[in-house]
């Protein structure tokens, strides 16, 4: 069972991680786009600015959630290296557990503002409701949110080559997979 929710996390991560990469290479097209109507052609388009701001905000929630499962993100670990083996994995199960709680709460109120927004459009963009622009928070969030269920229950997953493609597979020693063996 571990291994198939493993293998669907695998997915979703790749999901993610392509995801906000396409988010990120469109903004990178659009605002010079938007620039370039500007003050080149004197028309500015009224389109690229929101448009770049949904993108911001799926690289952002979603491409957060791939950084928390491959434990990218910058974290101050002084202090928890300090402390002795057992406080430290209760001081880890903690913050676990809080991300779980504010995924939980993102996850229900970004649904809740999506759909109480769904109805609204946006003045430059009258196709496209307000309540799509806000789907980035809560997908991203219930990413996070399995993903942390995943730490939580198989273990941390930022060893394997999936989240360290581009260095050696001996620069973390043995996967928590290979230690089973």
């Amino acid at each position: 069972m571990k291994s198939l929710y493993v293998a669907a996390m695998d997915r979703l991560y790749l999901a993610c991680i392509w995801l906000a990469g396409f988010a990120i290479v469109c903004m990178s097209l659009i605002i010079p786009w938007g620039v370039f109507t500007r003050y080149v052609l004197g028309t500015g388009s009224q389109w690229p600015e929101p448009i770049a701001i949904l993108l911001m905000m799926v690289f952002t929630f979603v491409g957060a959630a791939a950084g928390y499962r491959a434990n990218t993100h910058i974290a101050v670990s002084m202090v928890t290296e300090l402390m002795p083996p057992p406080v430290r994995h209760l001081s880890t199960v903690l913050v676990d557990l809080l991300m779980a709680v504010a995924c939980l709460f993102v996850v229900w109120y970004g649904t809740s503002l999506c759909l109480a927004t769904m109805g609204q459009s946006i003045s430059e963009l009258p196709w496209l409701p307000v309540g799509v622009t806000y789907a980035a928070l809560p997908l991203g969030s219930l990413a996070t949110l399995l993903f942390v269920i995943e730490r939580r229950w198989v273990g941390p997953q930022e060893r394997r080559p999936l989240m360290r493609y581009e260095e050696s597979d001996d620069a973390f020693g043995p996967t928590p997979t290979q230690e089973a063996h």
